[in-house]
């Protein structure tokens, strides 16, 4: 063991004669604890980016300082030996080796674990390096499970092993930690922005002929199609289904031709440059956030803003043509990590960007990513009931009738983030919230965001359900999040849909009671009807009115009950189990939250669409399997438990993709609401390594999405 460890303090340089003075500055010493091999720990004097090393050793600012033996870069290790792991490095042992600038070599594993807490210095000959080896991480959790979402890439894959990322120094001295972002210069009123494409184009099919555009789709479901005239009926469930259009154009192959079919977005990134995204994180967002520029087209606005101790708009709202993508591409890489975490600044500076802006796309959108707790506001730990309102501008909260209408898609990043707090943003604006556990999988998650919001066919959607026959009143309007209002005492509902996405569905279920009939046929119930604004045309549609009617015969036999139906009874359910599991989670009744979820599993084994191997129910399974996994104890709950769990209600309650982990086998585990124009997104995301072609050899699983209904049945 002795000689073990002496090879290990040659390694890494404990022979030297190091002093240390009897006192220390703060910030010299907290940089000094913090790890052995850091910059301030090595230090000759000089600061990591200025590139020269003195001969004689001075007192450095760190308050450490070396003898003249310490500026020798004689290694006492074999050349085959790993200076970190002290084990053989021989070519063909199947572990990638990488030598560094100052010509020293090592585990590429090993040094990229070094590397990543931002050590940008030789072990070995304390040399100073520009190329640092950058690796995508593995899952970040504490349990070692496989996560849904995630790209699975070989060792020797371009990224993993070879990639080196050329960047500057981001260590920031205490002093100007929380006033980088005000250097960054930008007016008092943000009427800066680009003007707008005014190119338009029709979109046409193949021969040159204009294209109409595809009309939504209302369909709805009896809970069954028949009742004996003389039998009462409690809550008789009728199922509405809506769904939205497909791209106006679609060229001969069957893709959609975005680019003169869909409606152009003003989109605002909100970024948390907090210290805690320093490394890996920082350089995993710059790389997402390249993605989702990359994919934005010349009639796109794109802005962004910076958040840490204080916000500042870094990129204005520009179009995203050549030059606009290079400047805004500028603009994301000069970010540099520092101060504290102030999420309401960010999103009011965000919201400044949609207020002041001259011009406006059909469509708007923000992104707002954070891996942290929000320090200043009242709401420093995670509670349920804490009132999160003071976070959200009023011209973001979806029930302001004055207000934007934006939606704040937020993304928790990391295990460290306030979920409870991103979650009621996203509530509170009409946004989605995810959950990106395994930090690799952000640019993933941005795609299927955009891949969304790029694709919008339908806005101010509204949906009238009204009864036709004198006798009946409406029990329930069950429509998640959405907000809903009953009129005419009961006897009529309205529901706020909003955006659709291109070939997006949405499923509301209205309950009411059917009573005894004298007179046997048929028998109407509902009337349903909507209307909504295109978003290119910005004219209104309506929608064909589509009634409902069951048959009365004076003895009905037994009908099976219609799946559609059933399964939206499940998520409903589903979705209830999830809510109340959480109370109880967070009243630290982890038992009763497990118990719960239990109960909700064999409820669900045991209807009719579980029995028919319906997909969603399986995913429901799955769903409600995993949140009892991650509510095993309070650390797993706290660490990822709690995130999981509301990234499902999001996406249950608004019927809408989010992203977050899950433990089931991804190669049979169905994503809900994913629309195609996620999944060719999120495929474009994964066979994309920075800007290129996937290399050869690399193979991915097939993207699936559910649409709600099982075609064919």
């Amino acid at each position: 063991m002795g000689s073990k460890w002496r090879k290990v303090k040659l390694a890494i340089g404990f022979n030297l004669c190091i002093h240390v003075p009897r006192t220390m500055d703060r910030s010299s010493s907290s940089s000094a604890i913090e790890s052995p091999f850091s910059a301030a720990a090595f230090s000759d004097g000089v600061s990591p980016s200025s590139g020269r090393r003195p001969t004689t050793p001075t007192p450095s600012s760190s308050g450490l300082r070396l003898s003249k033996s310490g500026s020798k870069s004689k290694s006492f290790l074999p050349k085959e030996t790993c200076a970190i792991c002290l084990k053989s490095m021989k070519p063909g042992q199947g572990h990638a080796i990488f030598t560094a600038e100052c010509t020293h070599t090592f585990h590429f594993h090993c040094i990229t674990s070094n590397v990543k807490h931002g050590n940008q210095i030789c072990p070995i000959c304390r040399a100073n390096w520009k190329e640092v080896p950058f690796q995508s991480p593995s899952s970040n959790v504490s349990r070692n499970v496989p996560r849904l979402n995630r790209v699975s890439l070989p060792r020797d894959d371009a990224w993993t092993t070879t990639y080196l990322r050329r960047f500057p120094s981001t260590q920031v001295s205490v002093g100007r930690q929380s006033s980088l972002l005000s250097h960054i210069p930008e007016p008092t009123i943000f009427n800066d922005d680009e003007a707008l494409d005014q190119q338009t184009s029709t979109p046409q099919d193949g021969n040159g002929s204009d294209l109409m555009t595809n009309t939504m789709e209302i369909r709805t479901y009896p809970e069954v199609s028949a009742v004996s005239k003389s039998a009462f009926h409690h809550n008789f469930a009728v199922l509405i289904n809506l769904k939205a259009p497909s791209h106006s154009g679609r060229n001969q192959s069957g893709a959609p031709s975005v680019e003169n079919s869909r409606a152009p977005i003003d989109l605002v990134t909100v970024l948390d440059v907090s210290g805690s995204m320093a490394g890996t994180k920082l350089a995993l967002l710059k790389r997402a956030m390249s993605f989702v520029i990359q994919n934005l087209s010349s009639s796109d606005r794109l802005s962004v803003v910076a958040f840490s101790s204080s916000a500042r708009r870094v990129f204005p709202l520009q179009r995203m043509t050549d030059a606009g993508r290079q400047q805004a591409l500028q603009a994301v890489n000069s970010l540099v990590p520092n101060g504290g975490t102030n999420i309401a600044e960010g999103l009011k500076k965000g919201a400044k960007v949609f207020v002041d802006r001259r011009w406006k796309n059909p469509v708007g959108g923000m992104i707002l990513l954070s891996d942290g707790q929000d320090t200043y506001t009242g709401n420093s730990r995670p509670r349920l009931g804490a009132n999160y309102r003071s976070l959200v501008p009023d011209t973001f909260q979806r029930n302001n009738d004055t207000g934007l209408h934006i939606p704040v898609h937020a993304f928790g990043f990391g295990i460290d983030h306030d979920a409870t707090s991103m979650h009621s943003i996203s509530e509170m604006s009409g946004g989605t919230f995810s959950f990106i556990e395994a930090e690799d999988v952000i640019q993933d998650a941005f795609a299927q965001c955009i891949g969304g919001l790029l694709s919008v066919v339908a806005q101010e959607l509204q949906v009238e359900v009204a009864c036709v026959n004198p006798r009946l009143q409406l029990s329930s309007v069950k429509a998640g999040s959405y907000q809903t209002s009953l009129m005419d005492n009961a006897r009529m509902a309205s529901i706020q849909v909003g955006d659709l996405y291109a070939e997006e569905e949405r499923n509301f279920l209205v309950t009411l009671n059917v009573p005894a009939e004298t007179y046997g046929g048929d028998m109407s119930l509902l009337l349903v009807r909507g209307s909504y604004r295109e978003p290119i045309t910005k004219e209104m549609v309506n929608l064909e009115p589509t009634q409902v009617k069951i048959q009365r015969p004076d003895v009905a036999r037994e009908l099976d009950v219609s799946v559609e139906v059933d399964r939206q009874r499940n998520r409903l359910y589903a979705a209830e189990a999830m809510a109340e599991a959480r109370v109880k989670a967070e009243r630290s009744d982890l038992a009763g939250a497990v118990s719960v979820l239990e109960n909700c599993l064999k409820a669900l084994s045991e209807t009719v669409s579980s029995r028919a191997g319906d997909r969603l129910c399986v995913a429901l399974l799955a769903e409600l399997k995993e949140m009892q996994e991650r509510m095993a104890n309070r650390r797993v709950y706290e660490e990822s438990g709690r995130a999981y769990v509301l990234s499902g209600l999001s996406s249950h309650s608004w019927q809408r993709a989010t992203a977050r982990g899950d433990s089931t086998d991804s190669t049979s585990l169905v994503q809900a609401y994913q629309t195609p124009s996620m999944v060719d997104m999120v495929s474009r995301s994964q066979t994309m390594v920075f800007g290129a072609p996937l290399s050869a050899g690399r193979t991915l699983r097939p993207a699936k999405s559910y649409n709600g209904r099982q075609r064919g049945k």
